[in-house]
Order: structure tokens, then C-alpha cells, then sequence
């Protein structure tokens, strides 16, 4: 059995992290993490008052191990505003072999590090036929098969320091942000039709999802899939955090039944007149490398949206 991960741990590691940072940065209310491909966005940053810091030097933080996700912290000002920020760069998956408790430690603690509203990243797949490689999505809500079972970061006893025990997500991505993030977008270049609002889907992984799954996921209301994000969200959300969560559709989800392989063969053989009009599936699958290319040709864009998130937020969040 996993041992119980403690608010003592989460409390060490957060006074550990402030020992290595610097005054100004210890006020920083946003953060942010980066999915696949869209750790460019720290280079952005005012890089005379970058602060850095490995994974693999924070205790209690686990490493990634998956091509586009470099594993570290980073503290930096960012947009005009110059607005105190705390980066994850890169995140751990469940698919890695870690729990997802190990996963979600560091937004616990963001949380004690002072961080209010976390803008959370990733890439993922289009199920709504509408999507084009290259939109982005406003996560207007979540499906997670994985977080109404077992697959929970919530589960085990409750730390009431951060949250209570059943907490409400009906709310989970936070209205006024998401007007503020299609504020930013469409002030940055974005266009109407290269922009959407609605539900992520999450699948444990690393598979992407078969043809039937797919359709199982569209036909319950999601409209697009990937591999994170939600158990992320979930402890923001527990823990009193506002959170944004926006996604770059990277492929096309395969969701067509495929060719009938009976049919093909009885029309070969003459035993039937009737042609297979079905989609070759076999030509249409995903892969990591086409992620990480849509991410770098649209990283620009992204940067520019989210900078200007945070110059509108902080103006109308100064004090």
C-alpha cells in the first residue's frame, strides 16, 4: 500500500522551496503548468529574475520521464505586468507509474507557496468534429471516468487544511477567468473560429484511446481527450484555488468504425457485390511526435494569450 502522502510533507517541502527563492517572488498568486510542448512560454519570461529549480532537487516532487515535459519549477515575471508567477514546466502522469497523489504534489504545494488562480496546459486530441488541429479550447468542464472510481487524488484520509472532505466541482473551471482568457485570445490575434469552449475528457493512457472508447467518450459529451490535467485540477479546486484550464488540439481522434473486414473479403471473392466503404483506420493513428509538433507550431500564439491573461488578470486582481 502507498503511504499517505501528509501535510507535514507538503509543509517541508513548500519552506524548502521558499528558502531558495527570492523576497519578490514569494507574493506570486499565479501559477501555471505547462503541458506537452508549451514549456517555451517560461522563455517569455524577464530572464534576469528567472529562478530555476530541477524536480529532481525538490523533496517530495517526482520526475518526468515523457519527451516534451523537461521536469522544473520556475519563478519569474510575466506579460507587462510583470506579474510574479510560479511555472511547473512539464508534469507526471499516471501513466509513468506513479500514484496520482505523487502526481498532484506539487499543486498542494503552489498552494502554500501563496498561488490563487492556477492556469493548467496540455495537449489532447479532438473528438468534437468541429476542431482543427491547432484550435485551442477553453475547458468549460471535465469527464473523467478514471476520478468517479479508484483514480482519485482526493482518496484516502482528507488533510483539512487544505480542503473538506466533499468538496463541490460543479464549479471547477472558473467562469470569470475563462471570459478573461477569451478576452486575451481574441486581443492577441486569435481568431473566432480558432477558439472554443468545452469538455475535456480524461483517459488514464499512455494508449491513446481505441475507435470505441472515442465514441463512447464524444457520445457522453466530451469534447476533446488527452492524458492530465484533471487530477490537477481536482486538488486546485480542493484546496481553494481558481482555476483555468486551456487546451491545444494537437490530432483528430479516431472515431470511425473502420473498414469491415468480412465485406472486403466476401467482395474480393465474389461472393458478395456490395463494396466496403469504409475508412481505413489503419492509415489514421495517433502519436507523440505529431503532439509535440502542433504544440511548437502553435507555442507562439499560446504565449502571447496566456502573457495577456496575465496582464488582464492582474490588473483587475491589483492591490
Amino acid at each position: 500500500m502507498t503511504a499517505t502522502i501528509t501535510e507535514a510533507t507538503y509543509t517541508s517541502t513548500a519552506e524548502y522551496l521558499k528558502q531558495r527563492i527570492p523576497e519578490h517572488f514569494k507574493n506570486a498568486r499565479l501559477g501555471i503548468i505547462c503541458g506537452s510542448g508549451l514549456g517555451g512560454l517560461v522563455d517569455t519570461i524577464e530572464q534576469s529574475s528567472k529562478i530555476e529549480i530541477p524536480y529532481n532537487e525538490i523533496p517530495g516532487f517526482v520526475t518526468s520521464t515523457v519527451a516534451g515535459h523537461s521536469g522544473k519549477m520556475v519563478w519569474g515575471y510575466l506579460g507587462e505586468s510583470r506579474t510574479p508567477t510560479i511555472f511547473m514546466v512539464g508534469r507526471c502522469h499516471f501513466y509513468e507509474g506513479y500514484t496520482v497523489q505523487e502526481c498532484t504534489f506539487p499543486v498542494r504545494v503552489m498552494k502554500l507557496l501563496g498561488v490563487e488562480v492556477l492556469v493548467v496546459t496540455n495537449a489532447c486530441g479532438a473528438l468534437n468534429p468541429s476542431f482543427k488541429v491547432g484550435d485551442v479550447m477553453i475547458i468549460n468542464d471535465h469527464l473523467s471516468m478514471a476520478s468517479l472510481v479508484a483514480q482519485n487524488p482526493l482518496r484516502g484520509p482528507n488533510i483539512e487544511a487544505f480542503g473538506p472532505r466533499f468538496p463541490a466541482v460543479s464549479d471547477a473551471y472558473t467562469y470569470a477567468l475563462r471570459k478573461l482568457a477569451f478576452k486575451a485570445a481574441f486581443e492577441t490575434g486569435i481568431g473566432k473560429d480558432d477558439i472554443h469552449e468545452g469538455v475535456y475528457g480524461y483517459t488514464s493512457g499512455p494508449q491513446y484511446e481505441t475507435r470505441c472508447e472515442a465514441r463512447f467518450l464524444a457520445s457522453i459529451g466530451a469534447d476533446t481527450v488527452g492524458m492530465s490535467t484533471v487530477h490537477e485540477v481536482l486538488v486546485a479546486r480542493h484546496a481553494g484555488m481558481k482555476v483555468l484550464g486551456i487546451s491545444l488540439i494537437t490530432n483528430p481522434v479516431v472515431t470511425a468504425r473502420g473498414k469491415d473486414a468480412k465485406k472486403e473479403v466476401m467482395n474480393e471473392m465474389g461472393l458478395d457485390s456490395v463494396v466496403d466503404d469504409g475508412i481505413d483506420t489503419d492509415l489514421m493513428t495517433a502519436n507523440h511526435e505529431e503532439v509535440l509538433e502542433t504544440s511548437a507550431r502553435r507555442a507562439e500564439d499560446m504565449q502571447r494569450m496566456v502573457k495577456r491573461f496575465a496582464d488582464i488578470w492582474a490588473k483587475e486582481n491589483s492591490q
